[in-house]
């Protein structure tokens, strides 16, 4: 059995392509693992991680692009964290655009697929559309703007901009719902926002769009997420409604007297370029959850 075959997901057929996942450790890499693994997806998953491979590192991603010779890269691994990014922006820089343009580089002639965010826009306007000029307020969201740049210079790209994702995370501490579960466990008051406005997602209902978008041949950007516009304050109670016994303390706020970092007031996606392309409507968040047994979400 060869190195690669080892470390991959699914049958060893020599047949199939590899397909690199990147930040397999997080959120989204790890929910297209396991959706692409359920789909049986026509390549063997690899799933990448910070402890398996440093991104960062070009002659090592070089010299194992060479031996694992992927048919695919999705690339998910970032700084995703805002405030990091506000507080770290030579490192953001490093980790979201330097690090794409190194797997640009050596994955110049296969499809590439990128996840960027709906924090390239102001929030101005809201249910941008993939074609909208983007206007980034934070560190984040212009290092995803200079990636985005960097990955359409592929022919065979794909750009997925997503919002908030929930699901469970192999750190227990990614998605947005984990974040407030933790901190309602530990008795904390959150706070959170009724006037800023994003489209929530459950992972694995992305992965399972953006497996879909791969098999179709998409190529360009397109936008992926929840099918309905949500303040922050409205997901919050959404969730507090599931978990009542940990007795969940939520604080309104306004962005009218937030006087932190500039923070984009309703990044709403417009998702019909792919709701057209894949024949099915973006799931609303709270029927999606609604659907799902207690304790599951």
């Amino acid at each position: 059995m060869s190195w690669p075959e080892r470390h991959c997901v699914g049958s060893p057929s020599e047949s199939r392509l590899v397909a690199w996942i990147t930040g397999a450790g997080g959120l989204i890499g790890h929910a297209l693992v396991e959706v692409g693994m359920a789909m049986a997806v026509p390549w063997r998953l690899r799933p990448l991680r910070r402890s398996d491979l440093d991104l960062a590192d070009r002659p090592a991603v070089e010299a194992w692009f060479r031996q694992e010779r992927p048919g695919l890269v999705i690339h998910c691994a970032a700084l995703s964290r805002p405030p990091v990014c506000q507080a770290q922006p030579a490192l953001a820089w490093q980790q979201n655009v330097e690090v794409t343009r190194g797997l640009v580089e050596v994955a110049w002639d296969i499809p590439f697929v990128f996840f960027s965010t709906d924090l390239v826009f102001d929030g101005q306007k809201g249910w941008y559309t993939e074609d909208d000029p983007v206007r980034p307020l934070s560190v984040y969201g212009e290092t995803k703007v200079a990636a985005e740049a960097v990955v359409r210079q592929l022919r065979q790209h794909l750009i997925v901009r997503t919002s908030l994702n929930g699901g469970w995370s192999p750190t227990g501490d990614r998605g947005f719902n984990e974040q407030l579960r933790r901190a309602w466990a530990a008795g904390e008051v959150t706070t959170l926002f009724v006037d800023e406005y994003r489209c929530p997602i459950a992972a694995s209902e992305t992965a399972r769009r953006v497996w879909q978008l791969i098999l179709r041949g998409a190529v360009g950007t397109f936008h992926v997420a929840g099918g309905e516009r949500l303040s922050r304050w409205e997901v919050g109670c959404l969730l507090a409604a599931r978990w009542l016994s940990l007795k969940p303390r939520l604080q309104p706020e306004s962005l009218r007297d937030y006087s932190g970092p500039a923070r984009p007031a309703d990044t709403s996606l417009d998702c019909r370029k792919a709701e057209t392309l894949l024949g099915e409507p973006m799931p609303r968040f709270r029927d999606w959850l609604a659907a799902q047994p207690p304790g599951s979400f």
